[in-house]
C-alpha cells in the first residue's frame, strides 16, 4: 500500500500549499513513489520522538497490572534473573511504543528512559511515576561523534537495556535530525547525483546523519552496547530489542518491498550486534518481532495505522507468539509493551527471537500469556 502520509508535516497540508509549492511537492511525490512503494506495514515501535502538541492519552492496558499483582517465581532464576527494583534502560522511550514499554515496566522495575527531549508532554504521560521512571536526554544520532558521552548517565546503574528506536522503512519526515521537517531536497539530490541507484543514494542519506534505517537500527545499536560495556557498574542481565518480523524473510514477498531501503537488513545487522555482544559480555538477549503496529497512542501521523487511527481493538485482543520469524500479522502497542515487561518479569524468552501479533479474540489473561511466553 502506498503511505499517502510521507513528506507530509502535523502542522501542514496539501490544501495550505501554493500553487507553486503544490506543483513542487506534486513532481517530487511521483518521483518518489516510482523508487519508493512504500507499504502499509511499518513498524513504528522503532519511530524516533514525536510528541508534538498533541494530547497524550492515559494508556489503560487489557491485563491488570496493579501493585498487588504476585508474578510467580522466575523459572531457572539465576544471577542473570531480573528482579524487581532493578534499573532498566529504554532506548527510545518517547516513541509510541516506547514510551508504553517505559510506563509498564515501572510496575517492577526503575526506569531510565533515554529520549531526544524530556517534553512538558512527555513528563505529563509519566505523571505519577516519577519516583520510577528518570527521563535522560541524549540524540544518538549526535552521538557517533562524541562517544556516547549524554547516553553514560542512563546506562551506568542499567541491569537491563530495552532497545525501542527506529524509523520508518522509507523516507518521511521522520528521516530528518529533528524528525520534523521533509528530507524531500536531500532524498531528490542523492538520487540524481548516484544516477538513481536506490542503495548508492541511501548511502549518501546515512552520510548526512540522517536517521535512516542504517544509522538508527544498526549504528545506534552498537553504539548503545558499547557504552553499556563503558559506563556499566552494576551487573548486565539482559537486553531486549524490538524488531520486526520479516527481517528473516527478506527474499520474501511482501518483505523485498518493505526492505527497498534497507531497514530489514539494517535491523538484521543490528541484532546481529546484539547476540555478539550478549555472547561476549554474558548478559542474555532476546529478540521481539511485533507486525504493522496498531492501536494509540497516536503522536505522529507517519504512519497510516496512526494517521487514521485504525484500530482493531475491540475484535483483535488475542495475543500468538511464536519462535523465529514466522507469523504475520499486525501488533497492538499495548501488547507488545505487555509482552515485553513480562518477558523480564518471569524471565522467559531468553537467547531467542519470536514474533508476537495479534489475533481475532478476547484479550488473554496475565496467566495465559505468562503460559504461551513460557512454552516458546
Amino acid at each position: 500500500y502506498l503511505d499517502i502520509t510521507t513528506y507530509s508535516t502535523p502542522s501542514s497540508s496539501i490544501a495550505a500549499l501554493s500553487k507553486k509549492g503544490m506543483t513542487r511537492y506534486a513532481l517530487s511525490m511521483s518521483i518518489i513513489t516510482l523508487l519508493f512503494v512504500n507499504t502499509f506495514y511499518h513498524c513504528d515501535a522503532f519511530s524516533p520522538t514525536f510528541i508534538g502538541g498533541f494530547a497524550l492519552p492515559k494508556i489503560q492496558f487489557p491485563w491488570d497490572n496493579s501493585e498487588n499483582f504476585q508474578f510467580p517465581s522466575a523459572s531457572g532464576e539465576n544471577s542473570s534473573t531480573l528482579k524487581p527494583g532493578d534499573t532498566i534502560a529504554v532506548i527510545g522511550a518517547s516513541g509510541n511504543v516506547g514510551k508504553l514499554v517505559a510506563l509498564r515496566l515501572s510496575d517492577t522495575y526503575k526506569v531510565n528512559g533515554v529520549v531526544r527531549s524530556a517534553s512538558s508532554e512527555l513528563k505529563q504521560f509519566f505523571e505519577g511515576r516519577e519516583d520510577r521512571v528518570k527521563l535522560f536526554e541524549s540524540d544518538l544520532l549526535e552521538e557517533f561523534d562524541q562517544g556516547g558521552e549524554s547516553l553514560l548517565p542512563a546506562l551506568r546503574d542499567a541491569n537491563a537495556i530495552v532497545i525501542c528506536t527506529g524509523t520508518t522503512a522509507f523516507p518521511t519526515n521522520a528521516w530528518s535530525k529533528s524528525g520534523e521537517f521533509s528530507v524531500t531536497d536531500e532524498v531528490l539530490k542523492s538520487l540524481v547525483d548516484n544516477k538513481f541507484s536506490v542503495k548508492d543514494a541511501i548511502g549518501d542519506l546515512d552520510a548526512l546523519g540522517l536517521n535512516t534505517p542504517n544509522n538508527v537500527d544498526d549504528r545506534a545499536n552498537s553504539l548503545v552496547l558499547d557504552c553499556w560495556k563503558k559506563a556499566g557498574k552494576v551487573p548486565k542481565k539482559r537486553v531486549i530489542m524490538l524488531s520486526s518480523i520479516g527481517v528473516q524473510r527478506r527474499a520474501t514477498m511482501p518483505f523485498p518491498i518493505l526492505n527497498a531501503c534497507g531497514v530489514l537488513d539494517a535491523k538484521a545487522a543490528g541484532e546481529a550486534s546484539i547476540k555478539k555482544s550478549a555472547e561476549e559480555q554474558g548478559y542474555s538477549y532476546t529478540i521481539i518481532r511485533p507486525g504493522q503496529l496498531f492501536g494509540g497512542p497516536y503522536d505522529n501521523n507517519y504512519y497510516l495505522g496512526t494517521l487514521f487511527q485504525l484500530d482493531k481493538d475491540a475484535a483483535t485482543q488475542d495475543v500468538e507468539v511464536g519462535k523465529g520469524d514466522e507469523l504475520l500479522g499486525d501488533t497492538l502497542r499495548s501488547t507488545l509493551a505487555e509482552v515485553t515487561a513480562q518477558v523480564c518479569e518471569v524471565n522467559s524468552g531468553k537467547n531467542m527471537d519470536f514474533a508476537v501479533v495479534n489475533v481475532k479474540g478476547d484479550a488473554p489473561t496475565v496467566e495465559m500469556v505468562q503460559e504461551r511466553l513460557q512454552a516458546l
